[in-house]
Formats: C-alpha cells, structure tokens, sequence
C-alpha cells in the first residue's frame, strides 16, 4: 500500500486537503507500527519517492503562506494537513539517520521561520506548535546536519558582507544564535503555562533536547541557559494547585533537567526530599505511565 499511496500523494497538490491529510496520515502510522524488519524497507520506499518529497516541500512552505487570520479557533483542514507534513518529515528524520537511508531528493527548511513558530505562536493551533516541535527535537538531535534536510535561514550562510558573529557562542551553536535560543526558552516556559497535557509533554522534551544540543556545542552556553532564575518561578507556577503536584510528569522532567544539569538555584535538596517524601506516599501501581517514566527517570538521576 506505501507504493499507491506515496504516489497518490506526488500527484496532489497542497490545497488537496481532504486526500492528502489522511494519506499523510497512513504513511506516517505505516512507519511507526510496522515491524523493525520492514520500518527500514518503508523508510526507502518514501525517500526514493521524488515527487511525494517534492509535495511535502510544498506542504511544510504553507506554514508560512496561509493566512494565520483565516484559522478558526477549531483545527481546520489546512491545518491539519500541516500537522501531518510535520510530523512525517521529522519521522523521516529520524528513521533515515537511523538506517542511513539513501536520498534522492532534499527538503529545504527555514530555521528562522520554524524557531518564529514557536516563539510568537501567532494564532497556531496547540497541535500544529506540537507538531513543528517534534520537527525542531529531530534537526537538533542531529545537530542540523541530517542529509535529507537543507537548513536555510538568516544565521546559516554567513559571508564576507554579513556582520560576524556576536560572540563566540553563536560562532559553536551555530546555525543558531544564542539570542535565538534564549527567546525559544522563554516561549517555551510561556507555553508551559497553560497546562495543555499534549502541549506540556512537547515542551519539555524539546527543552530537554535543546539543552541537550547546547551542552554538545557549548556547556557554559548550556549551564547558563539550564540555570536562569525564571526557571524557579516556572516550577511555582506549575506546582500552583491540587496535591501531590511534584508528581505531574512535566514537573518530574523539568525536576530532572535541573539535576541533570546541577541548576542547584533552581532546584533544592528540599524539592528533592518533596518529590521522594510524595513518591513513598502514593500508590505507585495506580499512578498513570507517564508519571511512572517520569519518576523512574527521575529517581535515576537523583
């Protein structure tokens, strides 16, 4: 079925949303549940796909074209199909660095305007913001080098007649900017605040890969960003209402990025002593999968 419909997809064109969204859809699930055996020949058939690729270039440059003023406050098609183009091309992504699968055709991204997704939102549905994180957590865990992908952008063809870099940061974190990342910390702590479980569960674990990436490339880049006072009030700010608060599974996560990275400011042995205090009191059986994982991850690096 892969062959039919990644065809079927090469001949739509991006406006061809009530085909293309469930198509998108069906590719993107035939590479997730299928078995590890036959994941990587999946992978080859979608990549050898020219013409599906050429339509995912076309898919992803809507983000940018279609009027975020037209959106209803519901998802809509157009958005929909965007949220299925950017969750396939990050699994893409990452399943061809995984097989290091042939190539045959490249996307092209501007980095400037995925970090601005995010960063200003600007009306985008929750799912879609999930959905561009998911792709920015695949280009950083491969150190924007993957080479399915073209980054393009402001900070990534540096010439003679551009001013140099700033600082020596951005010269290692390079094709990113550290101005860059401190305004997609910010907006990241923003969108923790409205304590949307999907939104959260994106959040910090693009945060998590961002300090990740950070430390590779510069750790006092990383350490610095890891240990910015407004961290603590974020931690205050989620643990605001109801009990055993300290067992939310983004609060244990960002609990173990702080120790992870030794942001004592933030984080206390009294916060420590709350978390283990609250997890001998509770019933462990009955606590959900992601609170579970979170804890153990927790514990771990404690």
């Amino acid at each position: 079925l892969l062959f039919p419909v990644s065809n079927l997809c090469g001949k739509c064109r991006p406006r061809d949303t009530d085909l293309l969204q469930p198509s998108l859809n069906f590719l993107y699930w035939s590479l997730h549940q299928t078995t590890p055996c036959s994941q990587q020949r999946a992978v080859a058939v979608l990549l050898s796909n020219v013409s599906l690729l050429e339509l995912l270039q076309k898919v992803l440059e809507c983000t940018w074209l279609w009027s975020p003023s037209s959106r209803p406050a519901y998802l809509s098609s157009e958005d929909a199909l965007l949220c299925s183009g950017w969750l396939l091309v990050a699994s893409l992504l990452l399943y061809q660095h995984r097989y290091n699968t042939e190539v045959h055709q490249t996307l092209s991204v501007d980095l400037t305007e995925v970090l601005n997704a995010v960063i200003f939102r600007n009306k985008k549905p929750i799912l879609l913001l999930v959905s561009i994180m998911q792709f920015l957590r695949a280009v950083l865990r491969q150190n924007f080098s993957s080479s399915l992908l073209v980054i393009v952008g402001q900070n990534t063809a540096p010439s003679a007649t551009q001013p140099q870099p700033s600082s020596l940061q951005d010269t290692a974190l390079h094709p990113l900017a550290m101005q860059q990342v401190f305004s997609l910390v910010v907006s990241l702590q923003n969108l923790l605040v409205h304590k949307d479980l999907l939104l959260s569960q994106a959040v910090v674990a693009c945060l998590e890969t961002l300090v990740e990436y950070l430390y590779v490339k510069n750790q006092d880049a990383a350490l610095h960003v890891a240990s910015q006072p407004w961290h603590r009030f974020l931690l205050f700010t989620l643990l605001s209402g109801g009990q055993k608060s300290f067992l939310q599974p983004e609060v244990l996560r960002l609990m173990t990025l702080f120790v992870r990275y030794q942001s004592s400011n933030i984080i206390s042995q009294k916060e420590i002593s709350q978390i283990v205090q609250e997890a001998a009191e509770a019933n462990l059986a009955e606590l959900p999968e992601a609170t579970s994982c979170a804890l153990h991850l927790f514990l771990c690096q404690v």
